[in-house]
């Protein structure tokens, strides 16, 4: 795979500084069920990178230390990790709210029969890869026959409640593009993806959340083999809204990979871009002694990903309007 850093640094994008860190993000590691084209953490089947017992118990330790109000939890397959559960039901007891970044076609997997139940018994918020209505748009992407196991896992969470009004599970679906253009407007989009769900399948979300495809991991070494990788770019850094400065995640977020290091988002995780407030390599064991109010944030051109045009963070779009 072909590396996209040096295209992406020394950048001009904005310098951003944090405010108080709200939300614990926590990547499991490379193992996946799926193994996607667009994956940015080029994650899969054969991957043995994943979180161990000492650091998943150090995230514990962690959240019972520190005051944040979102654990999210994400991968590879986060709910593939032995500990996820304990990790959930801990974070739960806490009083956390739980974020699970789930790719729909884990919950078939061998020993996960009861995955949904236990998602659903700890009320956990779930964030579900979908990236079209259409079956030939999502296999193209993930894989042959991952439309139909999503479409099985979002009936399954549907009777446990998740998605339906009121029932407070929230289900909040994915998208992101097929190639390098940005995202529609995610209003109207929703309005689609609400109708054509509802109307062919007989499902029901909450949300739907478009996110751009950045230039890094697989998606990003696919444009550089192409010839495409600047011009995406280019695109990015034209769409580039100053507004969308303030609401991107990375504000309020801490990042924390499978050995325990930190970062200020899961892509410059990806990238190998440490945390900006520590000199060197920050480690969760440094996080309580960390002054992280108004310290400066690792950016480079990738980070335009998250400012073009609605704008895109892992909450989807910053803004209303593209």
């Amino acid at each position: 795979m072909l590396d996209t850093l040096p295209h992406l640094r020394p950048g001009d994008f904005p310098p951003l500084s944090r405010r108080r860190a709200l939300t614990l993000q926590v990547n499991f590691g490379r193992l996946c069920n799926q193994q996607c084209r667009h994956c940015h953490v080029a994650a899969g089947p054969n991957r043995t990178e994943i979180m161990d017992r000492p650091t998943l118990e150090l995230v514990m330790t962690t959240l019972e230390r520190l005051v944040f109000q979102t654990l999210d939890l994400t991968g590879g397959a986060p709910e593939l990790n032995p500990g996820f559960r304990d990790l959930v039901r801990h974070a739960r007891d806490l009083g956390l709210r739980v974020l699970d970044r789930c790719n729909l076609t884990v919950l078939a997997e061998p020993g996960q029969e009861d995955l949904a139940d236990f998602l659903a018994a700890q009320g956990c918020a779930l964030i579900a890869s979908l990236p079209c209505y259409l079956a030939d748009n999502v296999d193209a992407q993930r894989g042959q026959g991952v439309f139909e196991a999503s479409l099985a896992g979002l009936r399954r969470l549907n009777a446990l409640g998740y998605g339906v009004p009121d029932s407070g599970l929230l289900l909040d679906l994915v998208y992101n593009p097929q190639g390098p253009e940005l995202p529609p407007p995610q209003a109207t989009l929703e309005e689609d993806y609400r109708r054509i769900l509802l109307s062919d399948y007989g499902i029901r979300f909450n949300r739907l959340l478009t996110l751009a495809n950045l230039p890094i991991g697989r998606f990003g070494s696919a444009l550089l083999s192409t010839g495409e990788f600047h011009g995406y770019l280019d695109r990015l850094r034209a769409a580039h809204r100053v507004e969308n400065l303030t609401a991107v995640m990375c504000r309020e977020l801490i990042s924390v990979d499978w050995q325990g290091w930190l970062y200020d988002c899961d892509f410059n995780q990806q990238l190998g871009l440490p945390l900006a407030a520590h000199a060197g390599r920050a480690h969760l064991r440094d996080l309580p002694d960390l002054l992280l109010d108004g310290a400066p944030i690792a950016v480079a051109d990738h980070c335009y990903g998250c400012t073009a045009g609605q704008g895109s963070s892992c909450g989807g779009a910053l803004t209303g309007t593209t």
